[in-house]
């Protein structure tokens, strides 16, 4: 059990110092040191690594963000099956679209709130139309 805990926790550090990383490549101000960036990328695995300097390279960022099922570096929706297992942080799992890391935050996205009943009661009625007789018609 211990083995499985770690491996999620080691996972969800994986992902976070991609972020971190992707902060520091793509932001524009530069009194970042080399050392801290140094000191991430060692902390990465080659693999994982490898990959995100590809998609780096294509001017892409390597980490996208989950919002409401959707990769938001594509757009693109999301198979539920994907969502499960970074939801269990079992592996870290990349976009079948874009080829980007997923991450998928721990504070729930805000709920749109529906509209109260005095708004919809607010419309007025359709007014109603009278109809012409046709017996006046023929006389």
């Amino acid at each position: 059990m211990w083995y499985v805990t770690s491996k999620q926790s080691a996972m969800t550090d994986h992902i976070l110092n991609l972020l971190k990383l992707q902060a520091l490549d793509f932001d524009e101000t530069t009194d970042v040191s080399e050392s801290q960036r140094t000191e991430l990328r060692n902390t990465i695995p080659p693999q994982i690594l490898g990959h995100y300097d590809r998609l780096v390279a294509r001017g892409k960022k390597g980490v996208a963000v989950i919002r409401n099922q959707v990769c938001t570096g594509c757009h693109m929706r999301l198979p539920i099956g994907t969502i499960n297992t970074l939801m269990q942080n079992h592996d870290i799992q990349l976009c079948d679209t874009c080829g980007r890391y997923l991450y998928l935050p721990d504070e729930p996205a805000p709920v749109a709130q529906e509209p109260t009943l005095v708004e919809a009661e607010a419309k007025p009625a359709p007014k109603r139309r009278k109809r012409k007789v046709a017996a006046a018609a023929t006389a």
